[in-house]
């Protein structure tokens, strides 16, 4: 059985239970995912690079306590400007951490050769296009359409966001010459099969995506031995300075097959 922890880093747990269900309906049948949140800890969203600052030391605190006290196999740290991904693996020990950008990115250029993002706001775009050159992935970028909408409006009127989402992917298709979309915010889940019937190419979901890449990460550690590697860039932080780190119990939402 693989263990997979999805931490929501914002300090409601208003998106917990229904991430959950969503998770649980697509993962490997020897997939377990719980989902978490920090504990009345931060913003409600991360729209804002300075309301990311906040969560960092919350998000890390629960990065210990996963691998440390829980000893889930996998991680995934649930936004798509994969905030504090580097820090994470750093304090992880055996455990594997990803995040939605690296997902969807890693998968989006396996399965085409120009890549859309859809993206909430104008805004997330300088940080996330930051994350896709990061990545290497910046000559597969064939556009960021933008759906004016911020995080807590994706899931308030379903119908309207599936119609924004589909309109800015068929222009995307047609204008910007993309074969391959991204859902570019967590908060857009539950709409990607239904577009994807529609426009006639692969659309990666924010949360489906670095889900089946932890379940894969986690494999490759338990089946091969290829864990994080030490030695250099995420070498582990030392015994001395992890008091800087501490430990926090995330409010969680327990996958009931468990």
């Amino acid at each position: 059985m693989v263990r997979i922890l999805w931490i929501n880093p914002v300090g409601t747990d208003a998106y917990d239970a229904p991430i959950g269900a969503e998770l649980r309906a697509e993962a490997a049948p020897a997939t377990r995912v719980d989902v978490c949140s920090l504990p009345g800890i931060g913003p409600q969203h991360l729209e804002w690079n300075a309301l990311e600052a906040v969560v960092a030391g919350p998000t890390m605190g629960v990065i210990r306590w996963a691998s440390e006290q829980q000893g889930y196999n996998a991680a995934v740290i649930g936004c798509f400007y994969d905030p504090f991904l580097r820090g994470a693996r750093e304090l992880a020990g055996p455990m594997a951490v990803t995040a939605p950008a690296e997902a969807c990115l890693r998968i989006a250029a396996t399965v085409g050769e120009r890549v859309s993002i859809l993206v909430g706001r104008r805004k997330w775009i300088p940080e996330m296009h930051e994350n896709v050159v990061k990545y290497g992935h910046g000559d597969h970028l064939a556009s960021f359409r933008v759906l004016d909408m911020s995080v807590d409006e994706f899931q308030a009127d379903p119908e309207t966001t599936q119609q924004r989402i589909l309109a800015e992917a068929e222009t995307a298709v047609r204008a910007d010459r993309a074969d391959a979309i991204v859902l570019g915010c967590t908060i857009e889940f539950g709409f990607y099969r239904e577009v994807q019937d529609k426009i006639g190419v692969p659309v990666i979901d924010a949360i489906t995506a670095p889900l089946r890449y932890a379940e894969f990460l986690a494999n490759m550690g338990t089946d091969h031995g290829w864990w994080t590697s030490r030695v250099g860039g995420y070498d582990s932080v030392p015994a001395r300075e992890l008091e800087w780190v501490p430990m926090l119990e995330p409010v969680l939402d327990i996958d009931p097959r468990l």
